[in-house]
């Protein structure tokens, strides 16, 4: 196979690629940037909730009944528990609470984005790593070598990747 050939079938796949993965990626940037203040509540609906659990949860199993994994009792004041955005009646089981969540399309997309290896999705943001892998080698064949395009493009591919050795080291 001649030099010419292969980078010609590197150019192909890398633009049918593209095409295929178009739709994933504008997800996957979209949940990026929203992940990215997933410690705030910028866009988060708020929403109060109010009911009646078990009386006498202890402060340690109260995030589990009510499915919150990182609930912390901030102060206890006779039976009433203060936690952040809520409180709990431990003699009467009256929970009162805010629950901010992600409108459903974006909450969905970050899971996607955030999948675990416990879940299905797992497989798809391989198949995507690999494809943006993909995408970073096959683009070294979209120049010829001798070409000034490929040659400018290789400074900026060293400016990228002091940047980015800046970025993980400083």
């Amino acid at each position: 196979m001649s030099q010419q050939s292969f980078a010609f079938k590197m150019r192909v796949v890398h633009r049918y690629l593209g095409f295929f993965l178009a739709g994933i990626m504008a997800v996957y940037a979209l949940s990026g940037i929203v992940l990215i203040f997933r410690d705030t509540d910028a866009l988060k609906n708020k929403t109060e909730i109010s009911k009646t659990i078990a009386p006498n949860i202890s402060k340690e199993a109260l995030g589990k009944t009510l499915k919150m994994k990182k609930l912390k009792v901030n102060q206890e004041e006779g039976d009433i528990y203060f936690f952040k955005d809520g409180q709990y009646n431990k003699a009467t089981g009256a929970v009162e609470y805010t629950k901010k969540e992600l409108p459903y399309l974006l909450g969905k997309m970050t899971h996607l984005h955030k999948a675990k290896s416990s879940e299905p999705l797992y497989f798809l943001n391989i198949f995507f790593g690999l494809s943006l892998l993909f995408f970073v080698i096959s683009s070294f064949w979209m120049f010829m070598p001798s070409s000034s395009i490929f040659k400018k493009g290789m400074y900026f591919t060293a400016g990228g990747i002091i940047l980015t050795l800046l970025l993980l080291f400083i």
